[in-house]
């Protein structure tokens, strides 16, 4: 650790070193404050002692959690068992899956997405009372609109009932002059005669009375479906804390110390909690920039980070003012722009105290280059951009196409960039949180499963005639068409009597028939299997899943991701709707599309993504960096972008955050702008264009005239004389990519041992991700492996709740076998099964497994430390480290050390081989190495016969252990994956598709 202070600037160090007591970290861009905040856990855990459960940090995106935790990974040598860093959200859900109860909240409750709020609302519309947000023609119009309100609301910690008592008081003081100063301003009072002000303030009144009830109706909406949104999930959590003193006090003891990042981005709401979950200690560290909050629609608080010098006045400050990102000359020009926002900025109002200055100072030398690029319209904008990528990309052979970012201010303004870099054969990634049901193979399946239901659905069988893997032509796919238009009948009728056709030659004949027997094959299917299985079935039969996996290309990698991500939506719509069938979740589909919902994309953070240029809006590049970034669209009324009110605004005098004053939206869009230029490192470039398609020319943006001021150079084509012609220059060549294998960051015994049977299997699984086909041993273990964690968690309650009395007699600790079954069914998944009575004798065995589980260890309960309890190992290898992360089913106490429990729900063994212990031997050296315990017993618990097969790893053996997974890491570390035939290649989930397979 100390070596690693010395690499610290003087700030950066106090900031870590920082012990108890509030503080204030000020961190510019590009200052390091992800390496403050992760060294600082570093160093409480290192030197002041403090274990990593202690210290809760949080942050605002999951990529952000696990960037944060990468790094403090990196620097706790052994691993560690449990971090707190996480999501706000992921926090508060944690604990109120613990503790829900405590405010009469079912701790398995079911976290609701806009979608699925606006899909509840729909469903219960008539119960909302709408008339005013009803219209006649659309009554679902203001759903949206509803919901966003709600959200602002619990934003603001304002609960339903609080609203409604502010709705009511208004109609109760509506004679007063206070009252109607604030519905309504004084130049519109002046216009109204005293009727129709009467009339106008009765309708803002009843505005008021119906969102209120509407608000409180929808609450209990959550509440009798056993839903939460996910403001509910830091206000049920707030509340928790504040009625239930015991268990405020037992996570204050437990948080030591707490780190916030990006703390200008949190809201009020939030900010109680961490208030109250800091005290009496506060021992809270915040971090963030105000001018970089640019979460406004989220609701951030920008006045959170104004306020925290009020709240805290003897609070330590450290401003971070060393930059290591950008060149000098993009930090200046950037400060001057921003400084457009004073008054209502951090440095101004610390200004008299602290003479705080934020003007930045690079680290590195050299300037960069600094452009305006002006085309005619959008493509030849689009295409100057393409063509200054190619031209840096070769000036060096240490540039990646990585190094490149397009900057949007919304998702609509990436399509002409994507169209003209796809033309420049340029490899790019759209980096977009929405769209996953526009993408082309989700589309395929959306398609093929519409068929299923109704065969008769002309646009989705012609998309599924077009695709390549029928080898159909596309002359061929459109005379089909044609003879279905022209004699009146479906596209499917032509198909079917394509047989019977002279015209049609027999190739074509034959191809129809193939693709007819398989729509049919699996219709069969789809009236008693679940849809899971059936795109399992689909992606088999037609050989669609074998030509993904193919060849491991950039664009079959993506095409595998986004298969991955509806795979799981429909995996997690069956896991909620256990009885649904095709029909149900197509159903489903046509709401979802109704509602707006465009699929939400996720990123897996923790891997490195192929070396392509991103293209991203300007939000979704926070927190990152690239050598050199593209700010497009800077014209007027695109960026900054014109400021909207919300459709239902909340209440002045309900809302509980401070209000900057002056034009709020256009500061946001300034510090929007102001983190897009400090994304660059050595090269920033400022795009625009005349004519974007409207009647008239576009202006300038009124950004590029204030940096105008301080030193940009305009481009002399934005001048209305001079033409543009940078259509009519070719486009430089580049070279050709060789594309690499996207290799994981962590590694897990599951990993370990799929590489050790078959590299290639370990691609498919572990490089491609390829969705697997569930099976009744999985289900069924992992019904098992929940049923006993709950119910050794009830355990553990009661346990703690079994003290001592006031004349010193333990009470006794109670538990039933019907608590157990109870919990059982409960738990119990359904999925994956041959049949009704297979699950019906799968169930069974579970109960007679858990009766004598019961009966065996009933009045002598081990005392479980940890249930399915995380872990992260750190292994030493010659050059480097490797992270290996796992789950531990149950640690116990064991007198002075600890026992090691994995359950087993196959065939019983009473003597094991040494690579059966492994998974054991794993967990051993993961314990013994983060919980700094002796480990005196490992067992595998065979739950059919309620056997227990133990033994403990000698030294030699865990040596032995840690150098072969060392070296199979490293042998993936390499990339290569070949096939490894044998007879497992008989169980393999990828039998199907692979050229390999032992017969």
């Amino acid at each position: 650790m100390a070596d690693l202070l010395k690499l610290l600037n003087s700030e950066q160090q106090k900031a870590v070193t920082h012990t108890d007591g509030p503080l204030l970290i000020v961190a510019g861009a590009g200052t390091g404050k992800t390496t403050v905040i992760s060294q600082r856990i570093g160093y409480l855990i290192q030197e002041v002692g403090c274990r990593p459960e202690e210290i809760l940090a949080l942050t605002f995106t999951d990529k952000a959690a696990g960037e944060m935790e990468a790094r403090v990974d990196q620097l706790l040598p052994y691993g560690y068992v449990d971090l707190w860093i996480s999501t706000f959200h992921s926090f508060a859900e944690r604990i109120l899956q613990a503790h829900a109860l405590e405010i009469g909240l079912s701790g398995d409750f079911k976290l609701l997405n806009t979608t699925s709020q606006w899909l509840l609302i729909r469903r219960h519309l008539d119960k909302l009372a709408l008339d005013y947000y009803r219209p006649l023609g659309n009554p679902t119009k203001f759903v949206h609109a509803l919901i966003k309100h709600f959200s602002r609301a619990k934003d603001e910690n304002i609960s339903p009932s609080e609203y409604l008592n502010y709705a009511e008081n208004l109609k109760m003081n509506s004679d007063s002059t206070e009252f109607v100063k604030t519905m309504i301003d004084e130049a519109a009072r002046k216009q109204l005669s005293k009727k129709e002000l009467k009339e106008v303030l009765s309708q803002e009144i009843n505005k008021q009375l119906e969102v209120a009830d509407a608000y409180h109706v929808y609450q209990q909406l959550l509440l009798d479906n056993n839903f939460l949104d996910f403001g509910d999930l830091i206000n049920y959590t707030l509340k928790l804390f504040q009625q239930r003193k015991n268990l405020l006090a037992r996570y204050r003891t437990q948080f030591k110390y707490i780190l916030v990042d990006e703390f200008q981005d949190t809201n009020y709401a939030q900010y109680e909690l961490l208030k109250l979950l800091a005290a009496p200690n506060n021992n809270l560290t915040v971090v963030g920039d105000d001018d970089q909050s640019i979460y406004k629609f989220r609701g951030a608080s920008i006045a959170n980070i104004l306020q925290f010098k009020k709240d805290f006045p003897r609070s330590q400050e450290v401003f971070l003012t060393t930059n290591y990102r950008n060149r000098q000359n993009i930090l200046d020009l950037s400060y001057v722009f921003i400084q457009q926002n004073n008054p209502e900025r951090l440095e101004v109002k610390l200004a008299a105290e602290k003479k705080l200055c934020k003007k930045l100072s690079a680290a590195t030398s050299g300037l960069a280059e600094i452009l305006h690029l002006h085309g005619q319209t959008a493509a030849d904008e689009a295409g100057l951009v393409a063509k200054k990528i190619i031209n840096l990309y070769n000036q060096s052979q240490e540039n990646s196409w990585s190094d490149f970012a397009i900057l949007v201010r919304a998702n609509s303004s990436a399509d002409i960039f994507t169209y003209v870099l796809n033309q420049a054969r340029i490899p790019f990634n759209f980096v977009a949180s929405k769209g996953l049901y526009s993408k082309d193979i989700v589309l395929d399946i959306l398609a093929y499963l519409k068929l299923l239901d109704n065969y008769h659905e002309g646009p989705a069988l012609y998309r599924v005639l077009s695709w390549p893997l029928w080898q159909l032509s596309q002359a061929e796919v459109v005379n089909f068409n044609y003879w279905a238009k022209r004699k009146g009948q479906s596209l499917y009728e032509i198909l079917r009597q394509a047989a019977v056709w002279p015209e049609i030659s027999a190739s074509t004949q034959k191809k129809a028939a193939n693709v007819l027997g398989l729509i049919e094959k699996h219709s069969q299917l789809a009236k008693d299997k679940k849809t899971t299985e059936i795109i399992q079935a689909f992606l088999a039969d037609t050989g669609y899943l074998k030509e993904l996996t193919s060849a491991d290309t950039a664009v079959n990698r993506e095409k595998l991701n986004y298969l991955n991500q509806f795979y799981k939506k429909v995996g997690a719509f069956e896991k909620e709707n256990q009885t649904a069938l095709l029909k149900d979740f197509m159903e489903l589909m046509e709401l979802e599309l109704a509602a707006g919902e465009e699929g939400g994309l996720q990123k897996n953070w923790e891997e490195e993504g192929p070396d392509t240029v991103k293209i991203m809006t300007i939000h979704a590049a926070k927190g990152l960096e690239f050598k050199y970034v593209f700010i497009v669209n800077l014209v007027d009324k695109r960026f900054p972008s014109i400021g909207k009110n919300d459709p239902i605004e909340l209440p002045a005098k309900l809302i509980k955050e401070a209000i900057p004053d002056g034009d709020i939206h256009l500061q946001e869009e300034r510090r929007l702008m102001y983190v897009a230029m400090t994304r660059a490192k050595q090269g920033l470039y400022l795009t625009s264009a005349a004519d974007y398609g409207g009647a008239r020319d576009k202006k300038l943006s009124r950004f590029l005239t204030e940096l105008s001021q301080y030193g940009l150079e305009l481009s002399k084509e934005s001048r209305p004389a001079e033409k543009d012609n940078s259509k009519n220059e070719p486009m430089p060549s580049r070279p050709v990519i060789k594309e690499k294998a996207v290799l994981p960051a962590k590694f897990s015994f599951t990993q370990i041992k799929a590489f050790e049977s078959c590299p290639y299997q370990y691609r498919f699984a572990h490089i491609l991700k390829v969705p697997t086909k569930g099976n009744k041993n999985f289900s069924f273990g992992k019904t098992m492996h929940a049923t006993l964690q709950q119910f050794f968690q009830l355990i553990n309650t009661r346990r703690g709740s079994a003290q001592a009395s006031l004349f010193g007699e333990k009470q006794q600790l109670k538990t039933s076998p019907d608590e157990l079954l109870k919990i059982y069914q409960k738990c119990f998944i359904d999925d994956w099964y041959a049949s009704r009575r297979e699950k019906e004798e799968y169930y069974e065995k579970g109960r007679e497994a858990l009766k004598e589980f019961y009966q065996k260890h009933s009045g002598s309960w081990p005392v479980a430390l940890y249930l399915e309890h995380p872990f992260n190992l750190k292994i030493k290898g010659q050059k480097q480290s490797y992270s290996l992360f796992g789950v531990v089913d149950r640690i116990d106490r064991l007198g002075e050390g600890l026992k090691i429990v994995d359950y087993k729900t196959g065939q019983p063994k009473t003597k094991l081989t040494a690579e059966e212990k492994e998974q054991l031997l794993i967990y051993q050296l993961a314990a013994q190495a983060v919980l700094k315990e002796p480990v005196k017993e490992l067992a595998f618990y065979y739950l059919e016969n309620n056997q227990e097969v133990s033994f403990l790893g000698s030294a030699k053996e865990l040596d032995n252990l840690q150098v072969k997974i060392i070296g199979t890491i490293e042998e993936i570390k390499r990339g290569e994956f070949p096939p490894k035939p044998s007879q497992l290649c008989h169980y393999c989930d990828f039998r199907d598709i692979c050229d390999y397979r032992e017969n």
